[in-house]
């Protein structure tokens, strides 16, 4: 016993030297380990560690349990930067404090970590978070705890889709979803995507089920939507008041499915909108109620011109949100080279890449797929604009 006290006396020792070098663990002597000595060492060792790769791209973290990686991505997203202070200017501000460790059986444990900084002798808390170690073969490997705090949820399945939920789910808008996202799945040639969601009523229950009980972040937040892909699996976490599926938004669906294939961050903003407000409108209006709005509150201007419009947003309003117009006249484009040359000519104008002053990729791309020039844009957007007015008998 007496040597146990002092191997942890020397462990402790060196843990508070090590962490003012940088951003290693805090064990507190009043924290309750396990029993044996070098159990603790290696259980330490270990969750240092997994902290260290918390902040490298996930997929170069060692420390992972396998069947559970992609689960475990959505906490990890949480860690990065999480020692950062700008107003500190202090990359290590936030120290990681051990502040609990529970057995749950003889090869798990639950591990809670906070990380606080100290400020004129105040102690601020950035975030909390809780993850789970399993010992395999003599070494610690972690994982979030969503699907341990999901495993009595109610199940509905799909062929490509796993609904995870508490209470009611509305089974006729999750047949609804299904059939439109296999839709924009076979535009986007994209096949055997595995999606699982996770359907919550706020973004509170949301962190806790990941592992995120606290995250300064989030304070006073009540609604957000998380997700994170691997492979041809992606994990989508909706904490929000239509997590049970009463309203489908076929808007937000085209930007989901688009992401399981490129991110949305490479493509261009105004094209990937332009799609989603012609295949699905937005603010749950049609496309037809949304163009009507553009054309009394922008296109009633003659004197507009659309390549400004392009470099600087002009917005419009429906039921209170605001539109961009470049987004509708996009929607407009996009509309033509379909009917015309079909989706694979569309998504060419999609991956010009995102938004650049001046916008000379994507009007070398749109001249290649419609002839449509710098100098003529302004000319053909107005006749697509008649165009559109008259199909849709809009006066």
């Amino acid at each position: 016993m007496r040597l146990k006290l002092l191997f942890l006396e020397v462990l402790f020792a060196f843990t508070f030297q090590a962490f003012a070098q940088s951003n290693t663990l805090i064990v507190n002597p009043t924290i309750y380990l396990p029993k044996d000595s070098i159990e603790t060492k290696v259980l330490i060792s270990a969750i240092n560690k997994f902290l260290f790769a918390a902040d490298k791209p996930n997929e170069e973290n060692q420390m992972l349990l396998e069947e559970q990686k992609l689960e475990t991505f959505i906490l990890l997203d949480e860690f990065k930067g999480i020692t950062k202070s700008e107003k500190y200017q202090d990359d290590y501000f936030y120290k990681p404090y051990l502040t609990n460790i529970v057995a749950l059986n003889a090869n798990e444990y639950r591990v809670q970590v906070s990380y606080i900084g100290i400020q004129d002798q105040n102690p601020l808390l950035r975030a909390s978070f809780e993850f789970i170690a399993y010992r395999i073969n003599d070494v610690f490997l972690f994982s979030s705890p969503l699907i341990e705090n999901t495993k009595h949820w109610s199940t509905e399945k799909r062929k490509n889709y796993t609904f995870h939920y508490q209470g009611n789910i509305n089974k006729e808008n999750v047949n609804s979803f299904e059939s439109l996202a296999n839709t924009f799945d076979k535009k986007l040639k994209s096949s055997n995507k595995q999606t699982e969601f996770y359907c919550l009523d706020n973004l509170l229950d949301l962190q806790k089920l990941t592992g995120v009980n606290y995250k300064m972040d989030y304070n006073g937040r009540t609604e957000s939507v998380w997700s994170t892909q691997r492979n041809n699996k992606s994990i989508i976490l909706l904490g929000n008041r239509n997590a049970n599926f009463d309203i489908m938004d076929p808007h937000d669906l085209w930007h989901d499915r688009l992401s399981l294939v490129i991110p949305r961050g490479k493509v261009s903003k105004s094209v990937d909108e332009g799609i989603a407000y012609i295949y699905a409108g937005s603010w749950g209006l049609t496309w037809k109620e949304i163009f009507k709005e553009f054309i009394i509150q922008v296109a009633s201007d003659k004197s507009t011109n659309w390549m400004d419009a392009k470099e600087e947003r002009i917005n419009f309003k429906t039921n209170g949100f605001n539109n961009s117009a470049d987004y509708i006249v996009n929607a407009l484009i996009v509309q033509k080279i379909e009917t015309e040359k079909g989706f694979d000519e569309v998504w060419q104008l999609l991956n010009v890449g995102p938004f650049e002053i001046g916008n000379e990729k994507y009007y070398a791309m749109l001249e290649k797929l419609t002839g449509i020039t710098k100098e003529n844009y302004n000319e053909a957007v107005w006749k697509l604009i008649e165009k559109e007015k008259s199909s849709l008998t809009i006066n």
